[in-house]
């Protein structure tokens, strides 16, 4: 099994990946009717639209393949990145590139694989449109250039998704509109001399929400998180849902103190969930506060990982109270 490269502007491709908000949308209906119109096409019975991060692929469509993790170092998506030609593999048993990877000696058995390589709006390849089958195929001229007008609506639909500074899942802002928004709070304190607090906070075991009680009830306990902090902070107060189950919040016009003060109180309202909520899972979440400083102007990537350290102290704390 040969282990694929690592394109030339492997950092630049993940921060573009990354920072268009793909890999924290989820899977869209959109997308679905692409590989479910794909394989009725092509009378295949795998169709993916996948997104290569830095170990694994992500699926934004998972059509006739179950939609587990698949890791980077043996997806044939890993290989079709590194061109903006088309990967074709007629027959995987037959190229030495593939013929002892785990995905082809093993589920899905992959023997026939095309892959179109998808961009963003940049230029930036982040993955790819694939065709896949158990047995081997020819792949026509006339065949490639289909695909590739499969990729390029799936262009158009990333494009659009990347515009967007909205979480769909949540409403709250995304990552792309703190981002942007967050740039301008910062402009803007600092002109009227005022203080700017960042709270990061990050739900205590989602994991085991998803994996105990299902994706559906992990999708319920992030609207929920989303809707406690509607209720309770100002309007004033950029939501943020970062990505996965990091959200963040901008206290304008606040110190430190007085975001400290202010997330406790949402911790009280999260306690008020858990005693009268139905649900199988409880919101249990670590938070950490960050003031600007305005002497230092530290750039936001600097400010984020400030307020991620004091979550991460805080959570650390929380697992030893239990452990005595």
């Amino acid at each position: 099994m040969k282990t694929p490269q690592l394109p030339e502007n492997e950092q630049q491709r993940l921060a573009s990946l990354h920072e268009s908000g793909l890999l924290d949308s989820g899977t869209h209906e959109r997308f679905d009717r692409l590989t479910r119109l794909a394989k009725r096409m092509f009378d295949l019975p795998i169709a993916l639209i996948s997104l290569v991060d830095s170990n694994m692929l992500h699926f934004k469509s998972c059509d006739g393949m179950v939609n587990a993790q698949v890791l980077r170092d043996i997806s044939f998506c890993g290989h079709a990145i590194l061109s903006a030609q088309p990967l074709v593999v007629q027959d995987a048993q037959q190229d030495e590139r593939f013929f002892d990877n785990p995905l082809v000696v093993g589920p899905p058995h992959i023997r026939f694989y095309a892959g179109y390589p998808l961009q963003l709006p940049g230029g930036v390849i982040v993955g790819s449109f694939c065709l896949i089958a158990p047995e081997p195929r020819e792949f026509t001229a006339d065949d490639v250039a289909i695909l590739k007008d499969f990729a390029a609506i799936v262009e158009d639909e990333f494009a659009a998704l990347s515009a967007a500074t909205t979480d769909e899942l949540t409403g709250l802002f995304n990552r792309r509109g703190f981002n942007n928004l967050g740039k301008y709070a910062i402009t803007s304190a600092r002109r009227r001399a005022e203080p700017l607090t960042l709270a990061w906070l990050d739900l205590d075991k989602f994991k085991y929400i998803n994996d105990t009680f299902g994706h559906e009830e992990g999708d319920n306990a992030l609207r929920a998180m989303a809707n406690l902090l509607r209720d309770s902070f100002r309007e004033a107060d950029l939501l943020i849902r970062y990505g996965g189950d990091e959200f963040a919040i901008l206290f304008s016009d606040t110190d430190e103190r007085g975001a400290w003060v202010a997330m406790q109180h949402l911790a009280e309202q999260a306690e008020v969930f858990n005693l009268t909520s139905q649900k199988p899972w409880q919101l249990n979440f670590s938070w950490g506060v960050s003031e600007y400083d305005h002497d230092s102007n530290p750039d936001m990537s600097s400010w984020i990982t400030a307020a991620d350290e004091k979550m991460y102290a805080m959570k650390e704390k929380n697992e030893q109270k239990k452990c005595e």
